[in-house]
């Protein structure tokens, strides 16, 4: 299977706190920050001898869900529906991703949902009443 070049997954939920535990423990990081990098968003950055990973979380990025992107293809998870199941599972809410790597003709609005009991199906987002 393909790794993704970055990662970006929605969350329903954008506690920070709670955000940043969930990567500390996935991401072998206990020092790990998310600072203020203005209004409703933030960054960090995490390095070890093998890679360095750059997160920005933007709290309201779509419909009312955070985005949460990883500057580097040396995450802990291949695909972006890979982070959303662990998200989802571990920080208890709905996550979102795209489908897979995006190319021209591709509909932008069809996404994966992964809900907190590990249901996972295609959906319409923004849902535009089709």
């Amino acid at each position: 299977m393909e790794r993704f070049p970055d990662i970006e997954i929605y969350l329903a939920v954008a506690d920070v706190d709670a955000i940043t535990q969930w990567l500390r423990q996935a991401l072998d990081d206990n020092t790990l920050t998310l600072n203020r990098a203005g209004k409703g968003i933030w960054r960090g950055r995490t390095t070890d001898a093998e890679r360095s990973i750059g997160i920005m979380l933007v709290e309201r990025a779509a419909d009312g869900y955070a985005s949460l992107w990883f500057d580097c293809d040396a995450t802990p998870w291949l695909r972006d529906a890979d982070c959303a199941r662990d998200a989802a599972r571990e920080l208890g809410c709905e996550a979102r991703c795209s489908l897979g790597g995006w190319q021209p003709g591709d509909d932008p609005d069809r996404f994966w949902q992964v809900t907190p009991d590990g249901r996972e199906s295609t959906i319409e987002w923004p849902d535009s009443g089709r």
